[in-house]
């Protein structure tokens, strides 16, 4: 019996400021290996060679995203050739036959956005939403969007530990930004399906398993059950609800109200890695995190936990909002092609068998096509099915390109 159907979207995900840079994004700066190598992989130049990998895997969905800051370098300020740069890959791809799902915002912004409008500033939705309105208005041929890449990352980094842009380290505001990103997702939800009736539109969330550092700690079960209320489930019921209630470890629930109540056509789940955390009073709010290779699947170049066990989990979390789910991200950071080969199989099996107990998936998407740059990791992390050479910006094939076209044509067929 087959267990994957026949309209299944096997993909790849990636990011455009990871593979091409911008002389005009917030991130152009912000990490210093980005001064050496601002182009990145060359992506920007070479699109046509990579996507021609796309066809050579036998995928038949690519979500990519657009870079803001190419297309906005301005407040007043259209760049029509990049706009045109972006309808050619969904030109190419639907000459492939291959679904584009685009992604309208993944962690980078036009640098005056920074300066003028962060997320925290009321300002902050009518750009986006003009961004949007550009986009949605301008590019043809395009039916799944994703309006915002792990918006929680967004807020944490930016607003929480202050390690991406704006660099902030304030609650409040971090409260405020959340308000307005997710205001943009609903609000955009509209505009999309304005100019595009049968648009199916999400948010791609990055969703974790959460475990106790020490299972007897009554404070590290405590945290898990935080941590996994806030980055899981918060985000659920406020689809459902239209509010979203924060609890920050040691204090007062917050309520927030947002306009995304049904403001979702699927919903995109990115998944890596399970946290073990523990109570530390001189961590920030508390809280010490660190993975551990407890059932041998090994560490990541990163130092996450391999833990294939934990899709399962976040998929039947996910699956109380009733709508259809596709894994938009899930992939492995890793020099070693043999340890990807063994990861996408472990995880595939695990896509096989929620399928086969009634979850409504509809698709995975590796990350990523080619190794890129890694936000605050540098070049050297390998995420890539094909492996890139940063100085030549040579693209090589490994075995873990080859395994997944076989997995893709293997599991279409079974």
């Amino acid at each position: 019996m087959k267990s994957f159907p026949d309209n299944f979207f096997w993909g790849v995900a990636t990011s455009a400021f990871q593979l091409e840079g911008s002389p005009n994004a917030d991130w152009a700066t912000w990490d210093p290996v980005l001064l050496d190598i601002p182009q990145i992989t060359n992506h920007y130049a070479l699109f046509r060679e990579d996507l021609k990998l796309l066809k050579d895997l036998g995928v038949n969905s690519y979500r990519f995203s657009l870079e803001w800051s190419r297309i906005q370098p301005r407040p007043d300020t259209w760049d029509e050739e990049a706009i045109a740069h972006y309808q050619e890959i969904i030109d190419i791809l639907r000459n492939y036959n291959i679904e584009p799902m685009v992604t309208l915002h993944h962690f980078t912004h036009p640098r005056w956005f920074l300066e003028r409008t962060p997320w925290h500033r009321t300002g902050s939705i009518e750009k986006f939403l003009r961004y949007t309105e550009k986009m949605v208005s301008s590019l043809r041929n395009v039916r799944y969007w994703i309006t915002f890449n792990e918006p929680y990352v967004i807020l944490i980094g930016g607003y929480l530990d202050g390690c991406t842009p704006p660099g902030l380290k304030d609650v409040p505001l971090s409260l405020a930004a959340l308000q307005n990103i997710f205001t943009c997702h609903g609000k955009a939800y509209d505009i999309i399906h304005q100019y595009v009736p049968d648009a199916q539109v999400s948010v791609a969330h990055n969703m974790s398993v959460f475990a106790p550092w020490k299972k007897w700690n009554p404070l590290d079960r405590l945290l898990k059950k935080a941590a996994n209320f806030f980055y899981n489930h918060s985000i659920i019921n406020a689809f459902q609800t239209g509010i979203f209630v924060v609890k920050f470890p040691f204090s007062r629930p917050v309520e927030i109200e947002v306009p995304i109540k049904g403001k979702l056509d699927f919903f995109g789940v990115n998944y890596y890695t399970r946290i073990h955390l523990r109570f530390n009073p001189f961590k920030k709010m508390g809280v010490e995190l660190r993975y551990l290779d407890i059932e041998g699947h090994g560490l990541t170049n990163i130092g996450w936990e391999v833990h294939p066990r934990g899709l399962a989990k976040v998929l039947w979390y996910a699956s109380r909002l009733n709508l259809p789910l596709i894994i938009t991200e899930n992939g492995i950071a890793s020099h070693d092609t043999e340890q990807k080969v063994k990861y996408m199989k472990q995880h595939v099996d695990v896509v096989e068998r929620c399928l086969k107990e009634g979850l409504d998936v509809r698709g995975y998407f590796y990350w990523t096509l080619i190794d890129n740059y890694e936000w605050l990791q540098g070049l050297d992390v390998r995420f890539g099915l094909y492996r890139v050479d940063f100085k030549t910006f040579k693209r090589h094939p490994t075995s873990a390109a080859t395994y997944y076209a076989y997995l893709i044509q293997s599991r279409s067929k079974m």
